[in-house]
């Protein structure tokens, strides 16, 4: 997958994310549509592309979130290797394990914004509040990541893993 059309994508989906947050009234929970473009990166892109994609994205919402600059830029990135590990172990074809491999790199990277939000931040970050809508944005985040799927998987032709048991 090229690394614009991802990031053009990333921009386009994380504005309607805003606003459709925006629209239902939800303060807490999002749809991490931005964990579901990483996760797919992880499992298909190469490393270096995947990594600078997985920058850009994070900075991306670093600038339409409004918390710490930098924190999700890093945990973009982070995630991306964390995915590329946690890929060589599973067998990630279909859209719902697609969406279940998502939704686990979602948990993560809640975790740690929170985490690293509480060491740094002077005053208290809401930790309580946001991990109490964390199983609703999972969910929200593995629907996002169940459609996007094929989208994704339409973008990146040729690109498919190779079979078990073939040689590469």
């Amino acid at each position: 997958m090229k690394m614009l059309v991802t990031c053009a994508l990333a921009l386009l989906l994380l504005s309607l994310e805003s606003v459709v947050v925006q629209k239902l009234g939800m303060s807490v929970i999002r749809i991490d549509v931005t964990v579901a473009i990483i996760a797919f990166l992880a499992l298909r892109a190469n490393t270096l592309e995947g990594a600078a994609a997985s920058f850009v994205i994070g900075y991306l919402l670093d600038l339409l979130s409004g918390r710490y600059t930098g924190l999700y830029t890093f945990l973009g990135v982070f995630l991306f290797i964390l995915g590329k590990m946690v890929a060589s172990l599973v067998d990630v074809r279909s859209g719902l394990m697609f969406a279940l491999y998502a939704m686990g790199g979602d948990v993560v990277h809640v975790l740690l914004a929170v985490l690293f939000s509480w060491i740094t931040a002077k005053e208290s970050v809401g930790a309580g509040t946001i991990l109490s809508g964390l199983p609703v944005q999972v969910l929200l985040t593995g629907a996002a990541a169940l459609t996007l799927h094929p989208l994704l998987r339409r973008l990146d032709r040729g690109g498919d893993r190779p079979q078990l048991g073939t040689l590469r």
